[in-house]
C-alpha cells in the first residue's frame, strides 16, 4: 500500500479512536502533508511506534509535547477530555497537531510548558 495512503488510512483511524470528526481529520490532514518534516515524523511513528525526535520547533519536539500532556491530564480533564490520559492515540494525535500548530506560532506552546507544572501544587 501507498505510504501516502496508509497514513491516511492511520491518520482518520487516530481520529475515530480519539472522538474527533471529519472536519478536523480534514484540517489536520492539510495541514499535517503541508509539513514535509512532521509528516515524516508521523510516517516514521506508524511504521516504528516510536519517535523519529527529528524536528524541534523552539527547542521542543513530540516527546517533549507528550510529556507536557501526560504532566497536564488534571489541566485537561477539566477541558472536558478526560480520557485523554487513558487514550493514547487521543494524545499522539493531540500531539502531532499541537506540533503542526507550533510550526506557526510556538510563543504560546512555549509559555505553556516553562511556566505551567500541571500539579495543583504550590511552591
Amino acid at each position: 500500500m501507498e505510504e501516502r495512503t496508509r497514513a491516511y488510512r492511520w491518520a482518520e483511524a487516530l481520529c475515530r479512536y480519539a472522538g474527533a470528526d471529519e472536519a478536523f481529520l480534514q484540517d489536520f490532514w492539510e495541514r499535517l502533508t503541508a509539513d514535509t518534516e512532521i509528516y515524516e515524523e508521523f510516517v516514521y511513528y506508524l511504521d516504528h511506534q516510536d519517535f523519529l525526535c527529528k524536528v524541534k520547533i523552539a527547542g521542543y519536539g513530540l516527546v517533549d509535547l507528550m510529556v507536557f500532556q501526560i504532566d497536564h491530564f488534571r489541566a485537561v480533564m477539566d477541558q472536558d477530555v478526560e480520557d485523554m490520559r487513558l487514550n493514547k492515540d487521543k494524545m499522539l494525535l493531540l500531539a502531532f497537531n499541537s506540533l503542526l500548530l507550533m510550526r506557526k506560532d510556538p510563543v504560546p506552546f512555549v509559555r505553556m510548558m516553562q511556566n505551567e507544572t500541571g500539579t495543583d501544587r504550590q511552591i
